[in-house]
């Protein structure tokens, strides 16, 4: 069976501010010393078990040209634009609509664009697995993590019985406190929640159908116009049209025959600052550098600069991020938080720092 991906990549990345801007997001971005972006690596690492013609972008409008720009061999009438944000249920509705048009059924997977594989040969191994467990039957399968720590900013995939390479998922729940982290760790029995799903097209529309009537009407729809002169007014009237909802909540925490394999291949989500120390080298001092860069007696700080000097003294556990037009100063206990600025700067009008 065709296997296919779909790798969505509509974020704003707000918590990379103030690298990442509405302009150029995230995953438009290079975060790491090799200078590729975070959308090219995703894809380059897919090569090996899709073809290039079969991987798909879900995004908006608004970076189109950055797709373009940046995958260039990917074909343009495989970037998928959506009108308006509608969390991942419309979004992967949508795109197996499209994918469906060309394929009378296929495998679907559904990967972030913002990750980041540290063994990549582990990572295709687990994907294959999951793609046999998917075209085995009616099953919708997902990629969970297994866990190193009691990360509370994670879900977490409470898994049962096995099923050859895979698992039945007993349930998905939600980001944990400290305290209950810690006894999913000790069970053995939770993963995190990569937000990587695998299924056929038929599997996931019919879940759809079944749960989401009203996302798989429009999806259905959109899917008849693509590649017909109605396409952009039909996909604006009917994907508009979508209530806001994610796959996890309208399709996986409903539906019967959910599996998943777990997979430990060097998994970042990349969520935060706090991942620029995670993926780039660091000293002696857990201190990692980028830029035009002075330091004297600094432990676990993260600065990324440019041409300008940056120097630092006497300073601990802080993340300095300096671009032409703004400059953050956040303690890593805080890099959740960069979010509040955005809301500042837009109380304040000043929308040409965002």
């Amino acid at each position: 069976m065709k296997i296919t991906a779909v790798i969505m990549a509509g974020g704003k990345g707000e918590r990379f501010w103030p690298k990442s801007r509405i302009s150029r997001p995230k995953q438009f971005l290079s975060l790491t010393s090799d200078g590729e972006t975070m959308i090219q690596k995703t894809v380059k690492r897919l090569l090996p078990i899709v073809e290039a013609e079969d991987i798909y972008i879900s995004t908006n409008e608004m970076y189109r040209h950055l797709a373009e720009e940046q995958l260039p061999n990917i074909p343009k009438e495989n970037i998928l634009c959506e009108p308006a944000p509608r969390n991942t249920a419309p979004c992967i509705a949508f795109s197996a609509a499209v994918i469906g048009r060309k394929y009378d059924d296929a495998v679907m997977m559904v990967l972030p664009s913002d990750h980041l594989i540290g063994i990549e040969d582990i990572y295709i191994n687990t994907l294959k697995k999951a793609v046999s467990v998917a075209e085995s039957g009616n099953n919708l399968v997902t990629v969970g993590i297994t866990p190193t720590y009691p990360e509370t900013g994670y879900g977490y995939i409470n898994f049962g019985k096995e099923c050859g390479d895979a698992y039945e998922v007993e349930r998905f729940v939600e980001k944990p406190d400290l305290e209950t982290a810690e006894k999913y760790l000790a069970s053995g029995k939770y993963l995190w929640n990569s937000g990587m799903f695998i299924w056929k097209i038929s599997s996931i529309m019919s879940n759809i159908q079944k749960f989401m009537p009203e996302v798989y009407s429009g999806a259905v729809k959109i899917g008849e116009a693509f590649g017909t002169a109605d396409f952009n007014e039909v996909l604006e009237r009917e994907f508009t049209a979508m209530p806001s909802e994610s796959v996890d909540f309208g399709i996986m925490e409903k539906a019967d025959s959910i599996y998943t394999i777990p997979g430990s291949f060097g998994w970042d989500d990349v969520g935060s600052w706090l991942a620029v120390e995670r993926i780039n080298d660091t000293d002696e001092n857990n201190n990692c550098i980028d830029g035009n860069v002075s330091i004297a007696d600094i432990k676990n700080v993260t600065i990324c600069g440019g041409k300008r000097l940056i120097a630092a003294v006497g300073v601990e556990d802080l993340i300095i991020v300096d671009t032409d037009d703004a400059v953050l100063v956040c303690s890593k206990n805080s890099t959740q938080d960069v979010k509040k600025i955005i809301a500042d700067l837009k109380d304040r009008g000043e929308n040409n720092l965002l």
